[in-house]
C-alpha cells in the first residue's frame, strides 16, 4: 500500500530532511509538510493520513495538544530535540520516538516499524484466552485459520499502541487487537509486570534500569513515573 504521511515541524531545515528520507521509498505517496500544527490540523479535518511525523516544541500549539485533539489520530512518530517527551509520547499511543538530529539509519528503523505494524495488523490476530490454570506456560493465537502457540518464555516485552498491542518475542512480532489492559490480565503476572502505561516487560529478561528506562534484551522501554518506585523493588526483590 502507499502510504501517505503528514509531517509538521516549525523548522523548514527539518521538514526537508524528512522528506527527503520519505522519498527514497517507493511505498510512500503524497507527502504534506506544514510549517505548524494549526495548519496540519485543518489539512487532517478534511483529508485522511497513513503516518504522522510530528515535532512536539512549535510556537502556537505544540504537537502533544496537537495530537491530543486529533479524534483519529494517525499512525504517529515524534520527532524531537528533547529526549524527555519519549515518555509521554509512549503514553499517546505514538509507534516510535526519533531524537534530532534524525539518521537515516534510524529513520529505517522508525519505517520498517510502520510497515510490520501494518501488516501484521491485517492479520487480525486474536489471543484466545482462558483460565489462567489452564495456560500455564503459553497460549494460543488465532491468526485466519492457523492457532499458534505462544510460548510465555518467548516473549520480551509488549507494547500498547491504542486499540492494539504489539507482542515482542525472541523470533517474531505479534499485533493483536486489544489493549495493554486486556494484556497484562492474560499475561501471568508472575513473569510480566507492567512498567509504563503503554508497556509490559518479562522480568526475567530486564538485564538494568537507565534513570526512566529499561534495557531488557538490547531494547530499550520507559519506566513510567507511576511505576518506577514498583518496578525498582520488584526487581531488588528478585535478586535479593
Amino acid at each position: 500500500m502507499m502510504l501517505n504521511c503528514v509531517v509538521v515541524d516549525d523548522e523548514a531545515l527539518a521538514r526537508e530532511v524528512l522528506e527527503g528520507y520519505l522519498s527514497r521509498f517507493d511505498f510512500t505517496g503524497t507527502v504534506h509538510p506544514f510549517g505548524n500544527a494549526r495548519e496540519a490540523l485543518l489539512y487532517l479535518e478534511n483529508h485522511e493520513a497513513d503516518v504522522l511525523f510530528l515535532d512536539i516544541e512549535m510556537p502556537g500549539m505544540n504537537g502533544i495538544d496537537f495530537l491530543k485533539s486529533l479524534p483519529r489520530p494517525p499512525i504517529t512518530v515524534f520527532t524531537t530535540a528533547y529526549r524527555d517527551y519519549a515518555f509521554e509520547g509512549f503514553e499517546l499511543g505514538v509507534i516510535d520516538f526519533l531524537l534530532k538530529p534524525i539518521s537515516y539509519p534510524r529513520f529505517i528503523q522508525a519505517i520498517e516499524k510502520i510497515r510490520d505494524f501494518l501488516a501484521l495488523k491485517e492479520q487480525n490476530a486474536n489471543l484466545e484466552d482462558g483460565p489462567a490454570e489452564t495456560r500455564p506456560e503459553s497460549i494460543f493465537v488465532k491468526s485466519g485459520l492457523q492457532r499458534i502457540k505462544l510460548n510465555f518464555d518467548d516473549v520480551i516485552y509488549i507494547q500498547g499502541l491504542k486499540d492494539y498491542a504489539i507482542i515482542y518475542t525472541t523470533t517474531s512480532k505479534i499485533v493483536i487487537k486489544g489493549s495493554i489492559k486486556a494484556m497484562h490480565e492474560i499475561f501471568p503476572q508472575s513473569q510480566f509486570m507492567r512498567v509504563h502505561k503503554s508497556f509490559i516487560a518479562a522480568v526475567s529478561r530486564i538485564s538494568r534500569i537507565e534513570r526512566n528506562r529499561l534495557i531488557i534484551d538490547g531494547s530499550q522501554i520507559p519506566i513510567g513515573r507511576n511505576y518506577k518506585e514498583e518496578v525498582e523493588k520488584a526487581l531488588f526483590d528478585r535478586r535479593q
